[in-house]
């Protein structure tokens, strides 16, 4: 008998959707899917994340998301709503909002807290703490509401924020999203996080 497909969504921002990568399979999702099949899932991808979203836009996502059925989903967001200065309280209230109404539709879900935007090469030198001290708020927050409202987070800014602070080419042209290289640092990050998720759900699924 075949193996069940494992349906993923992958939700967010920018970051999630895969803009700056070179050819659609360089993105995240389709990365993330790859070592997903390495380790023999069957993977059924919805790529649902869109560019310049603000947590409170997850909403929305996730009214697309629900119909899907999806048994996995991996959020990637809070870039924007630091670069428009979001309040924090909003920012986290829409993310837990948007944890909890996945869960109540039967999807597991792993968040991706916001980057460390303090590495973005035109951020002026003078200014990267102040940025790194707001990202590090933000990502705790979001943190903390994620796993109260049942998610699994992958605590993974710190290692990606370095690795892009040492090499400019993980950045793509514009210098502000990844490039391809990028996106193989990020989803090499995530694996682990992201099979952890999909192997408990699988081991679920089958005692049930």
């Amino acid at each position: 008998m075949a193996p069940t497909p494992l349906r993923l969504v992958v939700l967010g921002d920018s970051i999630a959707y895969g803009t700056g990568a070179r050819s659609p399979d360089d993105a995240l999702g389709p990365r993330l899917s790859a070592v997903l099949a390495d380790d023999g899932f069957d993977v059924d991808l919805h790529v649902l994340a869109v560019p310049g979203a603000v947590s409170a836009q997850l909403a929305d996502q996730v009214r697309r998301a629900t119909p899907l059925q999806a048994d996995l989903a991996v959020v990637v967001i809070g870039a924007n709503d630091l670069a428009r200065f979001v309040p924090v309280d909003g920012a986290t209230a829409a993310l837990a909002a948007a944890v909890t109404a996945l869960q109540a539709a039967g999807t597991d879900v792993v968040v991706v807290p916001a980057p460390d935007m303090s590495s973005v090469p035109f951020v002026p030198p003078a200014f990267r703490a102040a940025v790194r001290a707001a990202c590090a708020q933000l990502q705790q927050r979001q943190g903390a509401v994620a796993e109260a409202a049942g998610a699994v987070v992958a605590h993974i800014a710190a290692e990606i924020g370095t690795a892009f602070a040492a090499d400019p080419t993980l950045f793509s042209a514009d210098r502000f999203h990844p490039s391809s290289a990028g996106y193989r640092q990020i989803a090499a990050a995530l694996a682990p996080t992201v099979l952890a998720a999909a192997r408990a759900r699988r081991d679920g699924d089958a005692a049930a």
